[in-house]
């Protein structure tokens, strides 16, 4: 197989419907442009909203945006826990949801730094195995630890036990661990920033320069990993 094209050339803002992985878009774009394509973070098959698409020699460029904070707007049932810490997964406990002041208290434990287990149904290896493949074989394993930062955790709406929120944080934050550590289960989840880009912005079809990209998050184009 030929090497990929190093041209067209930027990252390209996609708005990811829910369904297909975050990997089967990066292919589609592929096979459209036929230039190497990477990404910047990934997103949760039944999740929507923005991923970066580094295309050709802007590949390189993932180093410099994967670590950008993330904004989610989520809504969280908590009524019910599910073994994925979203709707896919099996439920695994039912419970009544909590008032709105005990929302409050369990919200303020979330926000600053914090240390949640990773989601089970994860990427993350464990013992060289990624983790969710280990719980289909039902193998229990206790998941490490992950620090993140929440800068914002704020209800929108709580109504029948569903609590929509809008989070900012850290790379790297898992919200479904924050939804499991609520005591609930994301129903949806999309995110609409990183770092200085949009999801309102996003358009497949328009590949944003690589030096345009790194002054948006004030690196300036003389210090690229993509030249």
């Amino acid at each position: 197989m030929p090497p990929r094209a190093l041209e067209p050339a930027g990252v390209a803002l996609v708005d990811k419907p829910g369904g297909p992985s975050s990997f089967a878009v990066v292919a589609q774009i592929r096979r459209v442009t036929g230039a190497r394509t990477g990404h910047a973070g990934t997103l949760d098959p039944f999740a929507t909203g923005l991923l970066l698409l580094l295309s050709g020699r802007a590949t390189k460029l993932a180093t410099c945006l994967v670590g950008l904070d993330k904004r989610y707007l989520t809504e969280i049932d908590l009524t019910g826990a599910t073994w994925t810490g979203d709707p896919e997964g099996e439920v695994v406990e039912r419970h009544a949801a909590p008032g709105e002041d005990e929302l409050g208290e369990r919200l303020e434990r979330l926000r600053g730094e914090i240390e949640l287990p990773i989601p089970a149904a994860s990427a993350v290896k464990i013992g060289g195995e990624r983790a969710y493949r280990l719980h289909r074989k039902g193998i229990a394993v206790e998941m490490p630890l992950r620090r993140s930062r929440v800068d914002a955790l704020d209800v929108i709406t709580y109504s029948g036990g569903i609590a929509r929120l809008d989070l900012r944080v850290s790379s790297g934050t898992y919200v479904r661990a924050i939804a499991t550590a609520l005591g609930g289960h994301c129903r949806t989840l999309r995110r609409t920033e990183v770092g200085p880009f949009r999801v309102d912005e996003a358009d497949p079809e328009r590949i944003v320069p690589p030096e345009e990209a790194l002054a948006r998050i004030g690196l300036p184009a003389g210090s690229t990993e993509a030249r």
